[in-house]
C-alpha cells in the first residue's frame, strides 16, 4: 500500500438549536489517500485491495479511537467509505471495503456485531465523500443514524483511491426519534 497522505479530524457539537450539548458529541474521521494499483486498467483478481482494506481497517479505526481519546469499547457507532479516481473503477472501492476491512475495525473499537454501515463512489479531487454511520453493536439504534462529510482539497487523484473511516463516542446530538436506546442494546444479533 502506498500512501500519499493521511488526515485524521475531530469534530465536537456543543450547541445544537440553542440547546447546550453536554457532553459534546464527539465523530472523529481517520482518512488515507493512496496509489490505485490498478488505475487504467481492467484486473479481474482484485486481492491486492482486499489486503490493503484489511491494513486500512486497522490503522484507520485505531486512527479514530485515538483522537477520540477514549477507551475502544466506549465508542458507540462506526462507518466507512471510499471514493475512487477517475481512472479506477467503482469496483476497487467495494474491495477495499467490504472483503477484509471490517475485521480489523471491528478489533479498533471493541467488538462491532452491527454491520458496519458503507458508501462508495467515483470523484475528483475535493468532491465530498458522505460516510454513513450506525450503531457499532445494534442497528436498531436510530439514534445514531448519522453521517459526517470529508473532504481532501487535492484527493482523488486520477490514480488514486480515498479511503475514509469514523468513528463516534455518541450518537446525533438531541436525537428525539424513538427507537431502540444506545444503553439498552444487548449487541447480540447485531440488530438489537
Amino acid at each position: 500500500m502506498n500512501i500519499r497522505k493521511m488526515v485524521t479530524t475531530v469534530e465536537e457539537t456543543h450547541l445544537e438549536m440553542g440547546q447546550k450539548i453536554s457532553p459534546p458529541t464527539r465523530r472523529a474521521a481517520s482518512t488515507a489517500v493512496i496509489e490505485n494499483p490498478f488505475a487504467g486498467r481492467y484486473q479481474e483478481n482484485l486481492d491486492e485491495l482486499m489486503a490493503i482494506g484489511e491494513q486500512l481497517g486497522a490503522l484507520l479505526g485505531e486512527n479514530c479511537v485515538e483522537a477520540l481519546g477514549i477507551d475502544p469499547k466506549d465508542t458507540e457507532s462506526y462507518g466507512k467509505a471510499a471514493m475512487v479516481g477517475e481512472n479506477g473503477e467503482l469496483e476497487h472501492a467495494a474491495a477495499i471495503l467490504h472483503p477484509k476491512l471490517g475485521k480489523p475495525l471491528r478489533a479498533a473499537v471493541e467488538k462491532g456485531a452491527a454491520l458496519v454501515p458503507s458508501s462508495k463512489k467515483m470523484g475528483s479531487m475535493g468532491q465530498p465523500l458522505d460516510v454513513p454511520l450506525g450503531h457499532k453493536d445494534a442497528a436498531y439504534v436510530r439514534s445514531h443514524f448519522d453521517g459526517m462529510e470529508v473532504r481532501i482539497n487535492d484527493a482523488p487523484r486520477a490514480n488514486e483511491i480515498m479511503v475514509s473511516i469514523v468513528v463516534t463516542d455518541s450518537g446525533r446530538p438531541l436525537p428525539r426519534v424513538g427507537g431502540l436506546e444506545s444503553v439498552d442494546a444487548v449487541g447480540e444479533d447485531g440488530l438489537r
